[in-house]
């Protein structure tokens, strides 16, 4: 009798690991909003859709100030904005900076936890996101109480929006201590310096970064993602975001847009940095992308726009010296889809006073059977699907300047 009943104990116990198991996997119902960073208090299509997707006028959102040098006045800011859009907003008072109070305990406070938990979204300010992972994860490395309710929250449906180091957390790895862009091309990246874990709402497969085109950091996107294996990345720019839904539908709405960068079928070369084949999208705003199927949706200003390969606007070869400017690739990957040249290269050269000024590299891009454009005829913005890259280094010849002569 005595056996029999701790078997049903073990049994019961078992059970209730697995549910427990089951339910750290289960499919979040809720949704993503992942801001590029500078987002301007003016931005309507961006706050209004943070509120509307935790609940509408009204809806209870905990804003976390973590990643700030300043928590409590970034917190106040933020809490008087979305108040203005029509949400009850909430400082959560769990940051490393925050003066006079011990983050690790205010992450376990059950009564923050349970405030967290039923808020209906949350936003994350911008800052170092490395100070966002170190106030919700213990130093074990373990969930914290907070962070525990806000999976929670965004599992049952809730909204989770960041912006700058808010967007960086989205997935499973982030950048820590980057260096400058063409360093990190050099250079490389390694695990607990250049990156670092992230809290990965978005899931384990997509690689997110952010003020992107504005600094040119999808070239760093793309030796984090080899490093790490990512076959798809998402870069979202400034005063832009990307709304991701349950069922993993990407929708760009704000300023600008987003590149996607696909891996899948990419080839790396060994020793300095040489990878071929990289599949580089911009979405702009409006359009639509889906994680789980790829399938690409121009927004609906664009539908009618599919631009004819046999009608090219642009009739001169396509070049960029700075394809790391603020930008330049979406420029030059618009003026191509749009050409009758098959390709167009970008360069990216360091100081003659930098580290390895000889080392520079060469960026390919070339319209492919797959690569499509739409055009807006509204505001002559350009949607590009499909476009292949290729990187490779370059030599430079020193000194870069001489005097011209004739």
């Amino acid at each position: 009798m005595v056996r029999f009943a701790l078997r049903v104990a073990l049994a019961i116990v078992l059970l209730a690991c697995a549910s427990s198991q089951a339910a750290d996997k289960a499919v979040p119902k809720g949704s993503l909003v992942i801001i590029g960073g500078a987002l301007r208090p003016d931005n309507a299509a961006v706050w209004e859709r943070i509120v509307q997707l935790a609940g509408g006028r009204g809806a209870r959102i905990a804003v976390f100030a973590s990643a700030s040098a300043t928590p409590e006045k970034t917190g106040r800011s933020l809490v008087d904005r979305l108040a203005k859009y029509g949400a009850q907003a909430f400082f959560v008072p769990v940051a490393v900076k925050l003066a006079g109070s011990d983050y690790l305990a205010a992450a376990d406070d059950p009564q923050l936890a349970a405030a967290v938990r039923s808020a209906g979204g949350v936003y994350f300010a911008g800052g170092d996101q490395k100070r966002i992972t170190r106030a919700l994860r213990r130093p074990d490395g373990s969930n914290s109480a907070v962070l525990d309710a806000l999976w929670d929250m965004y599992r049952g449906g809730g909204v989770i929006a960041g912006t700058s180091a808010g967007a960086a957390i989205m997935s499973s790895t982030m950048f820590g201590e980057p260096k400058t862009v063409l360093a990190t091309l050099k250079r490389g990246v390694e695990d607990g310096q250049e990156i670092t874990p992230g809290l990965g709402f978005i899931g384990e497969d997509v690689f997110v970064d952010q003020h992107l085109l504005v600094r040119g950091r999808f070239a760093r996107m793309l030796p984090a993602m080899l490093k790490k294996g990512y076959k798809l990345g998402l870069g979202i720019d400034e005063n832009t975001a990307m709304v991701v839904g349950p069922n993993r539908d990407v929708e760009v709405i704000g300023y600008k847009g987003a590149l996607l960068i696909d891996l899948s079928d990419a080839t790396a070369q060994a020793g300095m940095f040489n990878l071929s084949n990289v599949r580089l999208s911009y979405l702009d705003s409006g359009d639509r992308f889906n994680i789980a199927t790829r399938a690409y949706t121009p927004s609906g200003e664009k539908a009618c726009g599919k631009l004819d390969p046999a009608k090219p606007y642009y009739r001169e070869p396509l070049f960029s010296a700075d394809i790391l400017g603020n930008s330049t690739v979406v420029d030059l990957m618009g003026k191509l889809i749009d050409s009758d040249q098959p390709e167009a290269i970008g360069l990216a050269l360091d100081s003659p006073n930098g580290e390895q000024p000889e080392l520079g590299f060469e960026f390919r891009l070339t319209r492919t059977g797959s690569s499509v454009g739409y055009q807006s005829a509204v505001t002559e913005a350009y949607s590009i699907y499909n476009m292949r890259l290729d990187i490779r280094p370059i030599r430079i010849r020193q000194p870069l300047y001489q005097q011209y002569r004739q």
